[in-house]
């Protein structure tokens, strides 16, 4: 198929990589950042609305709301190129509210469109194993589904347009708090005397282990902040719960209050580290740090 990808990130770059792989022709905008390996692979257009009209389908992959809809509805956007029958799939995380706006308007077009946010972070991304949430209806779905398979395992249709975001405010929501919950763990434990990375190890065999635990305990521990997924994107996923939660009329204290953490770390200068990093605004509060910097 001829696919656009609009967002060569972090993580959209590994997506279309194996969108390629898979034999897909990738189509993507024009930009000054693009690099001499995306140059080689993929196809470059004049900006997204000729990415559009070239593509059957076109995968957004950018880091919020108001992202999506400038690549979406902008000067040269997606729906300027857009004709009835394309497939408009957006792999962002953004307000689910606002999804539903941005796919009745794909829809008046007389195309399809999916949200399907991803969880798994960079190295989901690289090793095409990311964690897909559907939104849509079942025909958009399946015809998008070889093209999931070849980003990620854990498929799933959640329901229609809006219900792929909010499962994925969802994973942020347990993501953030675990997280939270792991570096208060490792500073009580640090700052009682024990070795955080002994009490890591034994933890991982009892209930309180988890993936977090064992990917951003470690990082907590070895101090290796270089982002997988940043504090500010991470930080502005719990807006969009906090925001959603205020719609709805449900409260989210303990979101609330990681939130601040992450608001701390971005206050503090460190909005691009990893979203494990969110232990540092912990170690300030217990002035001391789970483990020494390396060196």
């Amino acid at each position: 198929m001829k696919i656009g990808f609009i967002g060569l990130g972090i993580m959209g770059k590994p997506m279309a990589g194996h969108l390629k792989t898979a034999g897909h022709e990738i189509i993507v905008p024009e930009r000054r950042s693009l690099d001499a390996e995306s140059r080689a692979a993929f196809t470059v257009a004049a900006d997204a609305a000729a990415v559009a009209k070239a593509a059957e389908v076109i995968i957004l992959m950018v880091p919020d709301t108001p992202d999506v809809e400038a690549a979406l509805f902008g000067p040269g956007g997606v729906a300027a190129g857009l004709s009835a029958g394309k497939l408009v799939i957006d792999m962002s995380s953004i307000s689910p509210t606002a999804t539903k706006t941005f796919a009745g308007k794909v829809n008046a077009l007389g195309c399809d469109y999916l949200d399907a946010p991803v969880s798994g972070g960079e190295v989901g991304a690289k090793q095409a194993s990311l964690t897909i949430m559907v939104g849509g209806e079942e025909k958009a779905f399946e015809r998008a589904k070889p093209l999931f398979e070849a980003m990620g395992k854990n498929i799933t249709l959640v329901g229609p347009n809006g219900a792929g975001q909010t499962t994925k405010v969802a994973n942020q929501i347990i993501v953030a708090l675990t997280i939270e919950a792991v570096g208060e763990a490792l500073v009580f434990a640090s700052k009682a005397g024990a070795d955080p990375a002994k009490v890591r190890q034994a933890l991982m065999g009892g209930l309180a282990t988890s993936r977090i635990l064992e990917l951003h305990g470690e990082r907590m521990i070895k101090r290796t902040f270089n982002p997988g997924f940043r504090i500010v994107l991470h930080q502005k996923d719990l807006n969009l719960a906090l925001t959603s939660a205020k719609e709805l009329g449900v409260a989210l204290p303990n979101t609330a209050s990681t939130q601040q953490l992450f608001s701390a770390c971005i206050a503090a200068g460190g909005g691009q580290l990893d979203h494990s990093g969110l232990v540092k605004a912990l170690e300030v509060m217990a002035a001391h740090p789970v483990a020494a910097e390396p060196g």
